[in-house]
Order: structure tokens, then sequence, then C-alpha cells
């Protein structure tokens, strides 16, 4: 049973002008003719009109629209193309998450992609990238499906009225689920694909209704341009900024917390995901947040809980009997559910999105092998070793008691949207260090006294606690013990947070137990590092950890 909601006026009011083009020939220009109306810049609003009249969504009890993305309920690196071609073709780091196609093949796409939209309506959708002004550019979004253009108006940064009368997009996404590629015609492994042409600056986008296909496009072309072409560190990290002007940065992957610990109620938020670090400071890249929503509580995370209202979209979730309240804990299409919501829902978010350089910088690890501290504070090769490993752990289910962790490693904190060598954004950062001299700190939400099963994980009150300490500046002038084979610096002590937790091998009543698995996770880190070593400085191989047992 699902319930439909009246939009209150002020919902209606539109973030840009609306229009209508009927004509068949006004999106030519861009390839897609024979078309049967183009929607162009509705608000969102409208759009949520059109996905309900269409009965592709249904809204939640708090107004939110709820969608189902198909076959695709995340994105598929596997399926991420660049064409290669004069620029890209030295350029780009070509690896499975950089994977080429040739322009031929292409363009031929590309054209049976515009063909698929004759005889349909198309969803037109203006939005910029980057609150710094200086490295703005312009993205116009062809949709076959309202909620996709809905959440690039979500996730990008909406035009003001006056910013419509014309605009001139310097990126075009064209996306169209439903379409399917043939992949023994079209040089893709199956018949979804995204693809980037960096000559034509085209996106496309196919056979996946999953959103984060539009915004990981998006990311990956910025982690192109800018440090390339403007010398600006593009991240894959949160940002907040602190009542006098302190910004701070988390860096981490997936399930490590990273939109969780940069909703501070006490720091306001520069976004959660995607930030560029200029001569000037950090900068959003984006202009909305996409969360994820599995187990999500409002005790736990009071600031995403109430941001899914009206405006924004839900995948994926499943709601409780008879009813249209999201169950958030259901898992049953899948455990990647997502909110995504315009940054003006967070209450604390601060406009335009900016912050000055970073006074500290946190790297987020979930490591359920329980080997690694709570809190530690990094040294300058410490911390480029650990940006290029880009660690954390992921467990699997739990059907048969304890389950073996399985690390996961992610150059830069974020591996599939890095078209240059990992080795050139580290770079980058090491100068951003050497210049702003921020502290560093790694942090790990994992788990303590055990590895996963058998420990437990980190109470989120403690990682806020020591995460506060360090802003405070409270572990500036205690001591600290050093751990023997990874080599970091903790804390023995941090305000409101019990001391015996601080060593990890003290919280193991085991204690030849914790050192073969810190030998063993170290064995990892070393493995994993094995492709850096012939680029890296010996200030960052030092940091490498050590082997203590024969």
């Amino acid at each position: 049973m699902y319930f439909n909601f009246a939009f209150e006026s002020k919902q209606l009011e539109q973030m840009a002008i609306t229009g209508k083009i009927s004509s068949r020939s006004d999106l030519s220009h861009f390839g897609i003719k024979d078309y049967t109306t183009a929607y162009c810049n509705l608000s969102p609003a409208e759009l949520i009109q059109q996905s309900l009249d269409k009965k592709m969504a249904v809204l939640s009890d708090t107004g939110a629209l709820c969608v189902n993305t198909g076959k695709f309920t995340g994105r598929s690196p596997d399926d991420k193309f660049t064409v290669d071609n004069a620029i890209t073709h030295d350029t780009v780091h070509w690896s499975k998450f950089n994977i080429a196609i040739s322009q031929e093949k292409f363009d031929k796409l590309w054209a049976k992609v515009c063909t698929y939209f004759a005889g349909k309506e198309v969803f037109v959708q203006d939005n910029f990238a980057c609150a710094d002004m200086r490295y703005r550019i312009s993205v116009r979004i062809f949709a076959e499906y309202p909620w996709s253009a809905q959440f690039a108006g979500n996730m990008f940064i909406r035009p003001k009225a006056e910013e419509i009368e014309g605009f001139e997009p310097e990126w075009c996404i064209y996306c169209a689920p439903g379409f399917l590629a043939i992949p023994e015609v079209d040089g893709t492994r199956q018949s979804n694909f995204s693809m980037i042409d960096f000559a034509t600056k085209r996106i496309i986008i196919g056979g996946s209704g999953y959103t984060g296909e539009i915004k990981k496009s998006i990311f990956t072309i910025l982690n192109y341009l800018l440090p390339e072409e403007k010398g600006v560190l593009s991240m894959h990290c949160s940002a907040n900024i602190g009542k006098e002007g302190d910004s701070t940065i988390f860096f981490g992957l997936s399930g490590t917390g990273k939109t969780t610990l940069s909703a501070d109620p006490n720091r306001g938020l520069i976004g959660d995901d995607e930030h560029g670090w200029s001569d000037t400071g950090v900068f959003n890249f984006e202009g909305g947040c996409y969360a994820k929503t599995i187990d999500l509580t409002e005790e736990k995370e009071p600031d995403i809980y109430h941001a899914i209202k009206p405006e924004a979209i839900l995948e994926n979730i499943a709601f409780y009997p008879n009813s249209n309240k999201p169950d958030y804990s259901d898992k049953s299409i899948t455990e990647n559910t997502r909110v995504s919501y315009p940054l003006s829902h967070i209450r604390n978010a601060v406009f335009p999105s900016l912050g000055g350089h970073p006074k500290n910088i946190f790297f987020l690890t979930c490591d359920a092998y329980g080997i690694l501290p709570p809190i530690s504070k990094l040294t300058t090769g410490q911390a480029m070793y650990h940006f290029i490993s880009g660690y954390t752990a992921k467990v699997a289910g739990t059907e048969a008691g304890v389950t073996e962790p399985k690390a996961t490693f992610s150059a830069c904190f974020g591996a599939p949207f890095l078209p240059l060598h990992p080795t050139k954004y580290a770079a980058q950062l090491g100068v951003k260090i050497d210049t702003y001299k921020p502290n560093i700190w790694l942090i790990n939400t994992g788990w303590s006294g055990g590895a996963y099963g058998v420990g437990s994980r980190m109470k989120l009150s403690y990682t806020r606690a020591m995460i506060t300490a360090a802003l405070a500046g409270e572990l500036n002038t205690i001591d600290y013990d050093t751990d023997s084979v990874f080599g970091l610096f903790f804390p023995k002590t941090c305000p409101n947070v019990p001391s015996e937790l601080l060593n990890p091998r003290n919280t193991w009543i085991d204690k030849t137990a914790y050192d073969v698995q810190a030998q063993k996770l170290a064995d990892l880190f070393n493995k994993n590092f094995e492709q850096y070593k012939s680029k890296a400085s010996e200030e960052i191989l030092a940091a490498s950890p050590k082997k203590t047992i024969v």
C-alpha cells in the first residue's frame, strides 16, 4: 500500500527556468532526433511528478522519491571505458579501471544511443560541477528517465535562473538505461557500459539504471582534467569546516564512515564525497550527497536521516509491510541502498561549498582484522604510503559464525575513478602536505579486541571523540607509543576514550594471535605495494610494514 503526497507551493518553486521543447530538431545539434518531447530543466517537483505519473516510482512516508534501478544496484567498474585517442593515449593509466576503446567504436555506439531516443521523451537537465568558479564546468544530461535527470540535479550544482539563459554545455551525458549494447558488435564486455570521450567531451551510459554511474562519470573526468591541466589535486573525500574557518578532509572507501563522520553538528559541511584542493583551499565538486542507507537510524546518523524528504531519491529500498515507510535494515534488493539529496537538506551545509587549506586530514579505514590503532598520527612518508595503499577491509556474511575478513586496497581511496597513474595524485598530495603542513591522522573505524567475528567494532562515539580531540589540538602535547609492525604513532591517552582501547594489541586476550594477524595484514600491505615500489621515494618505502615474525 502506497501513499501520494501533495507538494507545498514552496516545493514547487523552480530552481531554474522550465522549458518544454516540442520541435523535433531542437536537440539535433546534440545528435538526438525524432524524439517526441524534450523536457528541459524541469523543477525537482515536476520531475518527481513525471516519475510518479509514469509509475516509475512511489513516495516514501517522508516524501522522498523511491525508485528501483533494475538489474544493476551498484557501479559496474569492469564496464567503464575511455576512448583511446591523441588526448588520452599517453596520459591515461590504462588498467582494469581504465579500459580502452577506439574512437570508431565509441562514435558508432554514441550514434546508436542517440537513435534510441527516437520516439521517446527526453529529460534534459543543465548543471554545473565545481563550487570554485575558476574550475567550474557546465554539464548537460539527456536522460531517458525523469528520475535520472532529477538525480543529476540533486548531485550537481543547480544553475540559477539567469544562468540557464544561454547555457552552453561543455560536457554532455547521454543516459539511456533501456539501451543494450551488443558486445560482439559494440566492443563492450556485456550489454551495459559507461564510456568517456575526452576529445568530444561526451559521456554515454547504457544498460544500467544505477544513478551512481552518472555521478562517477563526472568525478572521473575531473580527476583527469584538474590535476593534468589545472594543477588541482582531485580527491575522493568528504570535507567540513569549523567555526574558526579550519577545514578538515576525510579520505575513505565505502563503509569506513566518510559521510557519517564529516556530518558533524559542530562544523559546517562542505561536501561528502568529491573535492578539489587548489592554491586557495578545498572546494566541492558537487551540489548534493549520495549516502548509503543500509541500517540507517535517526540515532546513529540524524543528519542523513532527516535529509530524506521531498526532492531526495531513495534507491532500491524495501518498505515495512502495508506501508510506505522504508525498512532500512532490509537487504533483500541490495546492501547498497542509497539516497541522493541536495546539500541544502543538510542544516549546517555551507554555501558556496568552499574552505581554506585543511589543518587536519583523516584517512579512514575499517580494519576488520582488528590490528590497526583506532587513531594514529602519521608522518609525511606514512601519509603518502597509506594514501597510495588506500586500505580497508570488508566482511562477508555471518551464516556460520566467524568469517575471514577480506582486505581491499584502492589507490588514493578511489582507484576506479582515477584516469591518471595513482603516483601522480600522491605526488600532488605530498606537495600540499609539505606546503601547508596539516596534521595527518589514520582512523580505524573497524574492529578491536580481535578480528571480525571475535572482537567488536569501535563505537562511533569513541571515533567521534578521537576526531574531536585531534581537531581541538588536544593530541598535540601528549605522549605516544609506536606500533612495532606498522610503525604507527598512537596516543597513550585521549579525552573521552578508554585508554586501553588506544593500543590494539592490548585489547586482544591472546597477544600471540594478535602478532600473527598483524603480520598477515602487513604481508597484504607489502604485496599490494609491490606495484608502486619502483616509483616510490625512500621516505615512502620506509613507511612499509616490517616483518617481525620469522
